[in-house]
């Protein structure tokens, strides 16, 4: 099943504000570039991903995502998480595909096996979504949409119940699948410091983004 994965980018400037008390711009625009380089390698393992697009109104973004052999989709308006999804899926289809999934730019632990071992297992006969929830509960780190215009992704606070309302309206099988390499996003900084603990040991995925928090540990 040709299957493409989803990657909304924003703005680097206007990326992690909920870390701007404790961290400059120029450090959090560095850390939003580790972390979405550290997710394109993953998506770029994954051996059941076909082809990843990048939806972003960032200019350096299309340069570091053709160098992990994605393509670009650009979002001059940048209105946010889910309208980039739409933007993503409507090229995605143009393209063939058959299955979309969405991830978020700052789970940078994503393991590109784990993402293999989700998209192998046998898919419904019927229309189907899976939700794959934040590590609260409550909102959605990941959607596996077949077909991927079967629901519109609804992203934000809440999002995990609002995608299984619109899989079930929508007559569309709905699964609830648990990554543990995709729980682990971040907006604040407990969000960091979860993510520092679960990166421990330097080895691994996420190269990029273990070597910024690093430099960030040694000021």
């Amino acid at each position: 099943m040709t299957t493409f994965a989803i990657l909304p980018v924003k703005h680097f400037a206007g990326g992690k504000t909920r870390l701007a008390d404790d961290l400059g711009t120029g450090t959090r625009r560095a850390l939003v570039e580790a972390m979405v380089t550290d997710v394109l390698i993953a998506l770029r393992r994954a051996e059941k991903i076909d082809q990843t697009l990048v939806v972003t109104g960032e200019a350096a973004m299309e340069a570091i995502a053709h160098g992990y052999d994605a393509s670009t989709v650009m979002d001059p308006d940048d209105a946010g998480h889910s309208e980039a999804a739409l933007l993503g899926i409507a090229e995605a289809l143009e393209r063939g595909a058959r299955r979309v999934l969405l991830v978020p730019g700052d789970c940078p632990a994503l393991d590109p096996k784990e993402v293999d071992a989700l998209l192998t297992r046998a898919p419904a006969p019927t229309p189907e979504v899976v939700v794959i929830p934040d590590r609260h509960g409550e909102g959605t780190n990941g959607l596996v949409l077949t077909p991927p215009d079967i629901i519109v992704p609804s992203f934000g606070p809440g999002s995990y119940a609002r995608h299984v309302d619109a899989a079930r309206a929508a007559g569309a099988v709905c699964r609830t699948e648990e990554l543990p390499s995709l729980v682990l996003d971040v907006d604040t900084i407990h969000d960091l410091a979860a993510l520092r603990e679960a990166l421990g040991g330097g080895h691994g995925n996420a190269a990029h983004t273990r070597g910024m928090l690093n430099r960030l540990a040694r000021r």
